[in-house]
């Protein structure tokens, strides 16, 4: 792509996100999103191939659909109140319209078929815009006006997107796939705390945000696009190897590493507000994941595939990258589980 075209691109979808996340009026919010929507378009139809389109033809369509909802329901909140504040939203069909719009848009359950779909037909650096940058402008937004959703609606599409996410990525051999379920998972368990504890959700957005660059920068690195080309990572780097099947272990939450740390506090939060039910269901829900996340760390750093070849090296070597980024967000979402009394 054109230097120019991609500086342009870029900046458009930082601005789309930073418009939206810092707007107060519901047009000026909806203009951020629909400018975000239109720059990641050509970064995922960029690939020449018939997957890249289909993804991007699937994302666009789910997109504009939930931006469309995120319109109506903020003019029929004003021609409601006459208020045109985000901060306002008081008329009960706009929020429950906004919940669903903006759910779809970020691919909460059960409005989160298309997230593994798009997933697949992009190349990891787009995915990796998706599931982390792509997040911020809809979820600022739920931010913005949680004091007016549905509590029981949220929690209800938090609970099934952590089970969602947890039985969806059982079965699956692709990475791309493997991480949308994560994603779905985590965000499930963002929307379960969203309207009882919005500071933990943001702490939670935040750990997310770290995990899942560190996964997609080291499955780039690796070039890993299946379950079994991870285990070669080992004849690229060893570090990066043994850093991944701790950060594997991190995102599912095993006590020692940050990951811990979110689902630790969501749990405490739920149970202090006299939900111990859904309390339960969320920590079993974080078994199915657990599962899948031990899977990917075992075959990275545990074990070689059955192969026909003898040797054991990529035939295809990649240039060399850089990992400065890609070990310090590593380390980070891996070692910060002490400091949790700073964020309690």
């Amino acid at each position: 792509m054109n230097p120019v075209m991609t500086s342009l691109i870029i900046s458009s979808l930082a601005i789309g996100t930073v418009v939206t996340m810092s707007s107060h009026h519901w047009l000026l919010a909806w203009i951020g999103l629909e400018l975000n929507t239109l720059a990641i378009i050509p970064i995922i139809a960029k690939q020449h191939h018939p997957r890249a389109t289909e993804a991007t033809t699937k994302y666009f369509l789910i997109q504009a659909a939930a931006s469309a909802t995120v319109l109506f329901s903020s003019v029929t909140n004003a021609w409601m109140t006459g208020i045109w504040d985000i901060s306002q939203l008081t008329n009960q069909p706009s929020c429950v319209m906004l919940t669903m719009a903006l759910s779809m848009k970020l691919g909460l359950a059960p409005l989160h078929f298309w997230l593994p779909e798009v997933l697949q037909g992009s190349t990891l650096k787009t995915a990796l815009i998706i599931t982390t940058w792509q997040k911020l402008a809809p979820i600022a937004l739920l931010y913005l006006t949680h004091h007016s959703l549905h509590q029981t609606t949220l929690l209800a599409m938090g609970l099934m997107s952590a089970l969602v996410g947890g039985w969806g990525g059982l079965n699956q051999t692709q990475t791309r796939k493997i991480m949308a379920y994560s994603s779905i998972a985590h965000l499930g368990w963002m929307a379960s705390v969203l309207t009882i504890a919005p500071n933990i959700m943001l702490l939670n957005l935040t750990l997310y945000l770290l995990m899942t660059t560190s996964a997609f920068l080291a499955l780039t690195f690796s070039s890993s696009k299946t379950v079994k080309d991870l285990t070669t990572t080992w004849t690229a780097s060893p570090a990066v190897a043994a850093l991944m099947l701790v950060l594997f272990m991190s995102m599912g939450g095993l006590p020692p590493l940050t990951g811990f740390m979110p689902k630790w506090l969501i749990l405490q939060e739920l149970t202090l507000h006299n939900l111990p039910t859904t309390a339960t269901i969320m920590a079993l829900s974080a078994l199915l994941s657990l599962f899948f996340y031990l899977r990917l760390s075992y075959t990275t750093a545990l074990t070689l595939y059955p192969t026909t070849m003898q040797n054991k090296l990529k035939w295809r070597f990649q240039p060399k990258l850089k990992t400065t980024v890609m070990t310090t967000t590593m380390m980070l979402s891996t070692l910060l589980l002490p400091t949790t009394p700073m964020f309690v």
